[in-house]
């Protein structure tokens, strides 16, 4: 059958990181490929008790439809919990709820970009992103980055040139991939640079919280007087993905067209499950589950460093993250990881090539791995393993 997609739909591709979670699924396979959180940290026997108050106390609101805002008292609870740990002050109407923050990313292409457009975007960046981006077929503009993010004298260079640019999305703390931490100067940089040039950024932040050294850093919202940035928070990192409880920051006219896209995609999100967050939120500390998920989340990060410097081909560079759920793994110029990955997956452990982190193509040699839902002893047979791969190519 011959079937006339729209071109939107024609430019398509499945996730790579997508179908390399159904390859890891065989349970003889080490996969560093996905970006999970640990399972063994998730609240369950809470969120048992939680699930049967909500049902006894609001079973009939729980299962009704709501509001395409979200439920109010969990928007307060952001608004006062989350958003304050980002420094920024809002109240709970300045907040919607999405489905995660993927919603909030998609959602923010649909409101800004036009075919032809110029999406700014770090180099490299998170695939899930570049994906939703592309459905819009914008032009995308990578930025360089160092060890302090997304350089701001060459995204200047491009806001001076490009006219078209109608966004910057950005992933300011332990970036996916590379778990690049961007410097607190260039935050509030990148915030004038939005007012200046009246673009603006859309700030991703799910893993600002999962800092295991020092205090987190402030948003670059927390920068924002004008309202040209758009903060997508989750809780999915720190709470469980499983909900999808993800939520949009921004001021009310923009805030506005987020509603508006909304209720013509999914109405709203889960009654029942926004209602059991919420209860969650009020009845246990939340900061207190986000300081046991850094102490084991740490253990790993440091572990498989550790592993890296002792296995790997001394030639190999990868990044040090203080914080999130990524390390990023550069080979030498020449090889492709995704053809490496064949070897790999021989030896029964796998990873996410890092070509399709980059919107424009290329720069294959480089790979991701992610440590926080492997458990310590599998880290470190997992890269000795890729160690063994790689040795075949140095």
């Amino acid at each position: 059958m011959k079937t006339n997609f729209s071109k939107r739909a024609e430019g398509l591709k499945a996730s790579e990181i997508r179908e390399l979670l159904k390859l890891t699924e065989m349970p003889e396979i080490i996969s560093f490929a996905g970006g999970l959180p640990a399972p063994e940290l998730f609240p369950v026997k809470e969120m048992k008790q939680i699930m049967q108050d909500v049902l006894d106390k609001d079973g009939i609101a729980a299962m009704q439809y709501s509001t395409t805002e979200g439920f109010k008292p969990l928007r307060n609870i952001i608004a006062k919990q989350r958003m304050v740990n980002s420094g920024v002050n809002v109240t709970g109407e300045d907040i919607i709820i999405t489905s995660g923050s993927q919603e909030g990313i998609e959602f923010s292409a649909k409101i800004f970009v036009n075919e032809g457009d110029t999406i700014i975007c770090e180099s490299p960046s998170y695939m899930g992103a570049i994906n939703a981006f592309k459905a819009y077929r914008p032009k995308f503009t990578e930025i360089e980055m160092d060890d302090n993010g997304m350089i701001m004298e060459k995204l200047e260079d491009v806001l001076k040139k490009d006219k078209k640019v109608k966004m910057i999305y950005t992933i300011p703390d332990f970036q996916n991939p590379t778990g690049i931490t961007m410097s607190d100067d260039r935050r509030k940089r990148l915030a004038e640079l939005a007012k200046e040039y009246e673009v603006p950024v859309i700030e991703d932040n799910p893993y600002g919280e999962l800092i295991f050294e020092g205090t987190t850093h402030p948003s670059i919202k927390s920068f924002d007087k004008d309202g040209w940035v758009i903060y997508l928070g989750t809780y999915s990192k720190t709470f469980c993905p499983g909900f999808r409880i993800g939520w949009i920051c921004a001021e009310p006219d923009i805030l506005q067209k987020y509603v508006i896209i909304k209720q013509g995609v999914d109405l709203q999100c889960s009654s029942l499950d926004q209602r059991a967050t919420a209860l969650f939120m009020e009845t246990y500390d939340l900061n207190e589950h986000i300081a046991e998920i850094k102490k084991v989340y740490g253990k790993r990060r440091t572990l498989m460093l550790q592993s890296m410097d002792q296995y790997f081909p001394k030639e190999i560079k990868h990044t040090n993250p203080y914080g999130g759920l990524f390390a990023w793994v550069k080979l030498k110029d020449g090889l492709n990881s995704k053809e490496i990955l064949e070897e790999a997956l021989k030896e029964k452990v796998a990873y996410v090539p890092g070509g399709s982190f980059f919107p424009n193509g290329g720069r294959d040699n480089h790979f991701r791995l992610n440590y926080s839902c492997m458990p310590e002893e599998k880290i470190v047979e997992g890269i000795k393993r890729l160690g063994k791969v790689l040795y075949k190519y140095y």
